[in-house]
């Protein structure tokens, strides 16, 4: 990297001499990132950060003296930071991993059970972009002009199309039943729930991905159950689409929406990564542009890099309103961002905004059923 650059500095604590070896080498590797310390646990944390002021933590949960969890809290009432988690992949550790990125943390590092030294190594470059990711996350707002539309570029084999093909759209039947489609990444787990804790429990059907490993998903979406009015499931295939009830796409397996007749129903998809994910927010959104038409509402969320922006479009394309959440209550602004940069966007809001604004929304569309969805209103 150019020596003008000041490298990512981070701070590794984890009770085990192996994972602090074996993290500090692989992000040492990276050019950009240098680990300026470890700690064994919580307590010998606390003393570094005052003394190395790192510009990055991974943290693992289990540790001695203090957990990682009550650290977090801690931290981030007294010293906010970017904090990435480092997880076991089990059960119990998923729905400790969620309360972390509720309390704060960017985004949080899957540790193997077995063999650790292969597993890290094999999820290395992972491990480096989401260390820089979290030293990138939570920037104040900057005044900058409106972006040029532009159009987005993505390789034929990360593209959608490796899924669904691309279709000239049809003709829908406009009917009162809505489909409220979500994505979302980096941060989107938090930007998730605090929109659900605010949708009513008769509130339209929503289908959601949220880029999140396979040992998660369901453990996300109990989570969320516990604290919305909603039903919350993770997505089964052929799954009808109800109002009252929000569908999470499982982790590795794209959700694809249907029409069965009158009603929609959820596909699970295990065709190729798309923008490198599976599930993709692309894949989610082409399906609703296809198959929903003018009965949906596309909203992207906070996330690193661009799934979901030309979906966005997609659905903006066949007449429905869209939204995403603005810059400065996004962890990052990568997915709204370039959505935005493509045209594909109706509003943008904070996230506290944005529950309230959907329903408003969905509302009108059902009471002016004839009105075109993506049609601006004076209200």
């Amino acid at each position: 990297m150019p020596g003008c650059l000041k490298p990512i500095r981070v701070l590794v604590v984890d009770d085990s001499a192996l994972i602090r070896k074996l993290l500090s080498a692989i992000l040492n590797s990276a050019g950009d990132i240098e680990v300026v310390g470890t700690a064994i646990d919580p307590i010998a944390a606390r003393e570094k950060i005052k003394k190395l002021n790192p510009d990055v933590l991974t943290l693992d949960i289990e540790m001695p003296r203090m957990d990682g969890i009550s650290f977090l809290a801690n931290l981030m009432r007294l010293r906010p930071m970017p904090v990435v988690m480092v997880s076991s992949m089990t059960e119990k550790s998923a729905d400790v991993t969620l309360q972390a990125l509720e309390l704060g943390a960017v985004d949080f590092v899957s540790k193997p059970k077995v063999d650790i030294c292969s597993g890290l190594e094999k999820c290395a470059a992972e491990i480096i972009e989401k260390i820089r990711i979290a030293a990138r996350a939570q920037v104040q707002p900057v005044d900058a002009p409106k972006p040029e539309l532009k159009k987005l570029d993505v390789m034929p084999k990360y593209s959608a199309d490796v899924v669904i093909k691309s279709k000239k759209h049809h003709k829908h039947i406009l009917t009162t039943d809505k489909i409220v489609a979500i994505g979302a990444s980096t941060g989107g787990t938090e930007a998730i729930k605090q929109i659900l804790c605010t949708m009513p429990a008769h509130a339209p059907g929503i289908v959601i991905t949220q880029h999140i490993p396979e040992t998660f998903s369901k453990a996300f979406a109990e989570r969320m159950n516990r604290f919305s009015a909603m039903t919350v499931f993770e997505a089964s295939d052929g799954q009808h689409i109800l109002p009252g009830h929000v569908y999470i796409a499982p982790g590795n397996q794209h959700l694809v929406v249907k029409r069965s007749g009158a009603r929609y129903i959820c596909e699970l998809n295990g065709g190729p990564p798309v923008n490198r994910h599976r599930p993709s927010v692309d894949v989610m959104f082409r399906s609703v542009a296809q198959n929903v038409g003018p009965n949906a509402i596309g909203v992207l969320l906070t996330g690193m890099g661009s799934d979901g922006a030309a979906g966005l479009k997609e659905i903006h394309d066949v007449g429905n309103p869209t939204i995403i959440q603005d810059e400065r209550t996004s962890v990052v602004w990568g997915m709204p961002g370039e959505a935005n940069k493509l045209g594909a966007v109706d509003e943008i809001l904070p996230i506290n905004e944005i529950a309230q604004r959907i329903l408003k929304i969905s509302q009108r569309l059902e009471k002016n059923g004839l009105e075109q969805p993506g049609q601006k209103t004076s209200e």
